[in-house]
């Protein structure tokens, strides 16, 4: 089904139905993977404005958006879906951009097939993860899911978050629901991922250690806001992988591309286009 400039899209891998976004185009491949909660579309911003470039391809993650609920979830699997779908594409080589779990998926895959992703984007996550930011995202998901409509959805959205334009906060909003039988709305992720052990199959050591592996260049972003990727944590991930540049987008908080679309690309764009023709990074 096209819509908006994409295609919709489903493939198995692994027994579990996947639904993606492909934004079409001959350039080289750039595989975009959400946060935890999120969905694909939460990239049409900035897949819409790279897709130009690119062979823009964005993933509904096992258990997210319209991808199937699965029996187990984790970075090792998540990461595993990741290489059957570039499989499934018959995609070599990619270009990953990861926001939050995405980009904790995106390092680990890099990590463990370097010879299939070219360069990566990492956004406002790290092996560790601030003591605040870990407070509000279980303050979040604990919060109420069951809605008379979308506008009670987006009501609790805007207080929760007051920097999205509505646009943009209703797009991310509406993408996020589905009909319960009795005519309410709830979100679309499965209720499984709440579980404080449903996401974290590595330990902190191991996500470091997975970070040093990582040989491709990877910019990683920060908001400047962020409660979740700490300044110290990524002074710490810039010191211990030299392939690493950072740069940070200003009055953004940890939903990089719901808080800043437009500052993400001003900072992605040019650096995509440097590491692409082999110069450095720009300053």
């Amino acid at each position: 089904m096209a819509e908006a400039g994409f295609t919709s899209r489903n493939v198995e891998i692994g027994g579990l139905n996947f639904h993606y976004t492909d934004w079409g185009g001959d350039g080289l491949p750039l595989l975009m993977l959400h946060g935890l909660t999120g969905h694909a579309r939460t990239w049409d911003h900035t897949a819409a404005s790279l897709s130009e470039q690119y062979r823009v391809v964005a993933l509904d993650q096992r258990g997210h958006g319209d991808s199937e609920w699965a029996p187990q979830y984790g970075l090792a699997p998540m990461a595993q879906d990741v290489l059957g779908f570039l499989d499934a594409l018959e995609l070599a080589e990619v270009t990953l951009m990861g926001l939050s779990m995405g980009g904790l998926v995106s390092f680990v895959f890099a990590a463990a097939h370097p010879e299939r992703v070219t360069r990566m984007v990492i956004m406002d996550i790290g092996p560790e993860i601030a003591a605040a930011g870990a407070t509000n995202v279980a303050n979040s998901l604990a919060a109420n899911d069951v809605f008379g409509s979308e506008d009670e959805a987006f009501a609790q959205a805007r207080a929760a978050n007051p920097r999205p334009t509505d646009a943009t906060l209703r797009h991310r909003v509406s993408h996020n629901l589905r009909p319960l039988p009795d005519g309410t709305l709830t979100f679309k992720y499965d209720k499984a991922l709440r579980s404080p052990g449903a996401l974290f199959d590595h330990t902190q050591d191991e996500l470091w250690a997975a970070w040093r592996a990582v040989s491709c260049p990877v910019l990683l972003v920060r908001g400047d806001d962020s409660d979740v990727l700490a300044t110290e944590t990524a002074q710490r991930m810039l010191a211990e992988n030299p392939r690493a540049s950072f740069a940070s987008i200003p009055d953004c908080g940890h939903s990089i591309t719901l808080e800043s679309p437009h500052g993400l690309l001003e900072v992605v764009s040019p650096w995509l286009a440097a590491a692409e023709a082999g110069q450095a990074a720009p300053a």
